[in-house]
């Protein structure tokens, strides 16, 4: 569907797909380039990171520091500590985004902003749109049994997309405006973009790590299971379970445009195809806005 013209002011909701939520970065981008202003947000899991991000102002040093975070290996970033509540303490990844995000509360923000995160004890939806921007999206993104749960005011939180991996409802929206919503989780065939193909070291740095990984989760549930590590079932389990939650949330809250990204895009972890993830979303946009044209 085209859009009116007069329609520019866009209320922005992004979903949760670990390292393919750097094509909401190409998304924004293209939004900006074309006219369109971003006049809210919602987010879950890395959609809630991203959307932060625009919000504090830090989109373009955030998207140039992630495209080079193979040279740096994603995994240094990760402060491993093997527990049933996830293996990832989460602790030094935060460090390191405090750089690309205001500490401040969310009602302070220049745009409306909501992040999704789950009480996971209570069976809870908690929708932050006040309180700390950095608790609110460190909640948010807490994989279950991947990221251990940011205990926030003696509750545990977990990442929102256990109940809203695309918070449609979430968004505050304005008078006319255009609902605009990033599915990370789509079914679609993934066609890759034109970009510089990866390093070799950088793929193969990933694929040792991520066997490591396994091979821990494998020890530490004595019981195994054949041909397929337990970081891999966790992982497509939550897929699979995002993706039937997703078609609800999009049956119910129709957005006026859906921008697909395929779940086959990347990996939860493969942040080293963050270029190739942003031009992806370059070219999604284009596929779901196909006669906008660029502002001089």
């Amino acid at each position: 569907m085209i859009m009116e013209a007069e329609k520019k002011n866009v209320a922005l909701v992004l979903s949760g797909g670990g390292a393919r939520g750097m094509a909401h970065i190409g998304i924004i981008e293209e939004l900006q380039k074309r006219g369109y202003k971003i006049t809210s947000l919602a987010g879950t899991s890395i959609g809630s990171l991203v959307a932060g991000v625009y919000a504090s102002g830090k989109l373009n040093e955030f998207k140039e520091w992630i495209t080079q975070i193979g040279k740096y290996d994603v995994f240094k970033l990760m402060d491993f500590a093997i527990s049933k509540k996830g293996f990832i303490k989460g602790e030094k990844v935060f460090t390191k985004l405090h750089e690309f995000l205001l500490d401040t509360d969310i009602e302070n923000l220049e745009i409306p902003y909501a992040a999704v995160a789950v009480d996971i004890k209570n069976h809870k939806e908690i929708v932050f749109r006040n309180g700390n921007l950095i608790d609110a999206i460190r909640a948010s993104v807490s994989i279950p049994t991947v990221i251990k749960p940011k205990n926030y005011k003696g509750v545990d939180l977990v990442d929102g997309g256990v109940f809203n991996p695309l918070p449609i409802d979430c968004v505050s929206r304005t008078a006319n405006d255009l609902l605009v919503a990033v599915d990370l989780n789509s079914g679609i065939t993934y066609q890759k973009p034109k970009i510089p193909k990866t390093p070799i070291a950088h793929q193969t740095a990933y694929l040792k790590a991520k066997a490591l990984i396994n091979e821990k989760w494998s020890q530490f549930h004595k019981e195994g299971i054949k041909d397929i590590g337990y970081f891999d079932l966790i992982t497509e389990s939550i897929y699979t379970m995002q993706m039937k939650l997703t078609q609800y949330s999009l049956e119910k809250y129709k957005p006026d445009i859906l921008i697909e990204i395929s779940r086959d895009a990347c990996e939860l972890f493969e942040f080293h195809r963050s270029e190739e993830m942003i031009e992806y979303g370059r070219k999604q946009f284009k596929a779901s806005f196909p006669k906008e044209k660029e502002v001089k």
